[in-house]
């Protein structure tokens, strides 16, 4: 009996020595990344963490082809649909449901190209690639340009400007939350942008006083997601710019109907869900759903020959290749069929944005844009 109860003693203190050994060098090692992490994105000029890639930039097997970072936050977005007076699409623009209207396709894509082409683009507009897990900032980005240049092809603004992604990003993980630091790690919310750009606002891929935010910089996206809008000495001067930008309102879109009565009408959904995909189109243009990426995208257009939603991404045009449909489909895009696109809605932070008051029905000329005169205010950007 007393060897047996030896033998015991023994193992537990064998198991103590082990247990305490690993606690030491883990916390070592949580505290070695911890300190080092802020010097590190304090001082590099650019800051891509993913254990999806490796040193060479080779994708690793069964990993999303590029960055993600969206991370689900459910009691903060419940929270903040309770802020709004009429939380759902179908609550806020009662009127999209009333007629679908025919069959013909809705490209909002084609606007954004006349927008672009309209206001000094180069060629055609070509998506870019995030570098780091800021995605929620560039779906949102990518809505607010779409819902823009559709505005300004109905007639509706008289002018068209991208919104730049990093102030979405920053102020969505500081401004938007109620926090002095969103920290270093990558990621943000979709209720969190919608938050930030209908309470703050849009700044624009242009000058101002202090930063030049013309071109994306991964990096600058990395220190204002610490910081939040404007960065680390900005004493809030930016989000004071924002705020005279507005997004005018905000809608939860929960299925693929509340989506086709949104986009129909010219109101891109960005999207956030943990839906992976494949990265090469069928010969219709769509995609298979597989894997999983925590990931935010956003819905351009509708189709109903097949059903199913246009989705752009933001890793840049040449991710994913196969046919596409029609022929000027974005590169970087495909389409998602109604069951899936159901599946990524049903996860209850995807949002419709809209410039104007509510979201009215619009019969939208996307065939045959527009033309405006360019000085007639800006309604979206102004926020009127």
């Amino acid at each position: 009996m007393m060897k047996r109860r030896q033998l015991i003693l023994r193992i537990i203190s064998v198991f103590f020595v082990i247990g305490t050994a690993f606690a030491f060098w883990y916390h070592r090692h949580e505290f070695v990344i911890h300190n080092t992490s802020i010097q590190q994105y304090e001082n590099v000029q650019w800051a891509v963490d993913y254990p999806h890639y490796t040193p060479d930039e080779t994708v690793l097997q069964n990993q999303p082809p590029g960055p993600t970072g969206y991370v689900p936050s459910p009691a903060a977005t419940k929270a903040f649909l309770k802020l709004l007076p009429k939380a759902t699409l179908r609550e806020a623009g009662p009127e999209l449901y009333l007629s679908r209207g025919d069959d013909d396709p809705v490209l909002l894509y084609r606007a954004l190209q006349k927008a672009y082409r309209e206001h000094g683009g180069q060629g055609t507009w070509t998506v870019g690639r995030q570098g780091i897990g800021d995605c929620v900032s560039w779906g949102w980005a990518h809505g607010a340009d779409i819902h823009l240049a559709t505005m300004y092809c109905e007639g509706d603004s008289g002018e068209w400007r991208p919104a730049a992604t990093e102030p979405i990003y920053g102020g969505s993980r500081v401004e938007a939350v109620g926090k002095s630091s969103g920290g270093w790690q990558d990621g943000s919310y979709g209720a969190a942008a919608a938050k930030w750009v209908k309470d703050w606002g849009i700044l624009f891929r242009e000058p101002y006083d202090g930063v030049d935010l013309s071109t994306y910089s991964a990096e600058r996206a990395k220190q204002w997601g610490n910081y939040g809008c404007g960065g680390k000495n900005d004493s809030g001067n930016l989000d004071g710019v924002a705020k005279k930008h507005p997004v005018k309102n905000v809608a939860l879109v929960g299925t693929y109907a509340d989506a086709v009565a949104a986009i129909t009408s010219g109101y891109p959904v960005a999207v956030c869900s943990n839906q992976g995909f494949g990265s090469t189109r069928d010969s219709e243009g769509f995609l298979a759903a597989r894997g999983t990426w925590f990931h935010c995208m956003v819905f351009i257009g509708v189709r109903h020959d097949t059903p199913g939603l246009l989705c752009l991404n933001s890793w840049g045009p040449n991710w994913v290749d196969g046919p596409k449909w029609p022929s000027d489909q974005l590169d970087g895009s495909f389409w998602v069929n109604e069951r899936t696109v159901d599946k990524m809605l049903g996860q209850g932070d995807s949002f419709a944005v809209s410039g104007y008051q509510g979201f009215p029905a619009r019969k939208l000329n996307h065939e045959n844009w527009v033309k405006v005169d360019t000085q007639v205010p800006t309604v979206f950007a102004q926020g009127l």
